[in-house]
């Protein structure tokens, strides 16, 4: 059998299951330039002669509100007494808004849907419809509907892992002893729709090597598909894409990053993509280097020039005092003694901390007197003194 309507209407038909279909709108639809279609369903058979049947459908085009039901109710009396008027009773729930989800027609009992329903948001509700007639007095009679909302692809999957948020790209390591089936990483992604709409497929769409890496439909995994190599290149890049069973299907895809190493102990190196995207999005960290190598050069020269200053300092005083001292086992500091007093002519003591002395107790190794003309005269001499200055 074929099943047609006619060709200058905004409707089409499809076929559902064997011999059923349905009659759907095929593009918007304008009350103001049309607010009314008579449409004629033709059923013809492949016999000889032919024969057929046809069906007529009128379509109202109510705009905004879409027709959801119908409500009947009748009554036995006659005139007035059986005029009947329909209205939404209050509901039961407070939280449920009513009067922004439904209205009705008080003649003849059609429900329709104020606003587009979400089924994530909301996936069932019930009202009352109440039916009264205009006796006197009036009577009525209630019913309850139940309102099921049906799911609707309109979710994309969403991929939970790796994580595509713009960051550095996550990179997988696989050593190059791995088998066969070894397994890679595993595609994680969820679909906010339900029942078949949130069916989840996993398809490989691109790779650097094809053939290496394989996705498993309908888990996600990433396994490899054939025992590696030396000659398989480091680096391989995947693109995965994630498809539900809804009509028409949505999809999303990620990208993996898989690096070849010899063995989990060797140094994992970023990928050059990665250190240039770092590095273009912290500019920052270059500042801070060339700030710190600056400091760093200032304090070393600072130290330079002070150890320059104490040398200049030493060298200037030992040319300015006439004497030169040979340095002993026991280096130390040289103290003046002015030829006054008792002493006939200036000496200079070297003084140092007598070794395994447990005490402030000093001990002169030898003077050493230097005449006018600047030479030096050795005088053995051994002076004790503790807490004070003694001479022998």
């Amino acid at each position: 059998m074929i099943c047609s309507i006619q060709d200058n209407l905004p409707f089409v038909l499809k076929p559902t299951f064997k011999n059923f279909y349905t009659l759907v709108t095929e593009r918007p639809l304008d009350r103001e330039s049309r607010a009314e279609y008579n449409i004629t369903i033709t059923v013809t058979d492949m016999g000889t002669p032919r024969l057929k049947t046809q069906h007529n459908i009128t379509v109202l085009n109510n705009s905004p509100a879409l027709h959801i039901g119908s409500v009947s109710a009748t009554d036995r009396d006659a005139g007035a007494n059986a005029q009947l008027t329909y209205s939404l009773l209050p509901p039961q729930d407070p939280h449920l808004p009513l009067a922004s989800l439904v209205s009705i027609n008080a003649d003849n009992g059609h429900l329709f849907a104020l606003r587009s329903l979400d089924y994530e948001a909301l996936q069932a509700f019930e009202f009352g419809v109440g039916a009264t007639d205009r006796g006197s007095p009036a009577l009525s009679s209630q019913a309850r509907v139940r309102v099921l909302v049906l799911d609707a692809n309109d979710n994309s999957p969403f991929v939970l892992y790796p994580l595509q948020n713009g960051s550095a790209p996550c990179t997988e390591l696989v050593p190059r002893a791995a088998e066969a089936g070894y397994l890679v990483t595993k595609v994680v992604a969820v679909d906010g729709d339900s029942g078949q709409n949130a069916w989840l497929s996993y398809q490989l769409l691109k790779a650097t090597e094809p053939g290496l890496f394989g996705v498993w439909p309908h888990n996600g995994e990433v396994r490899t598909a054939r025992l590696l190599s030396e000659r398989d290149a480091p680096k391989h890049r995947l693109l995965v894409q994630v498809r539900d069973n809804g009509e028409p299907p949505r999809s999303a895809s990620v990208t993996l990053h898989v690096l070849l190493v010899d063995g989990f102990s060797q140094p994992y190196l970023p990928l050059p993509e990665a250190a240039a995207e770092q590095a273009r999005a912290d500019p920052l960290t270059v500042y801070l280097v060339v700030a710190l190598a600056s400091v760093s050069s200032l304090f070393l020269l600072s130290v330079l020039l002070f150890v320059a200053v104490r040398l200049c300092r030493r060298s200037r005083a030992a040319s300015l005092g006439g004497c030169s001292v040979s340095e002993g086992p026991f280096p130390g500091h040289l103290v003046d003694v002015s030829g006054t007093g008792t002493l006939s002519q200036s000496y200079q003591y070297e003084v140092c901390l007598r070794a395994g002395s447990g005490t402030s107790e000093f001990k002169f190794l030898k003077s050493l007197a230097c005449d006018h003309q600047g030479s030096v005269n050795d005088v053995e001499e051994n002076s004790n003194f503790v807490n004070g200055f003694g001479f022998n």
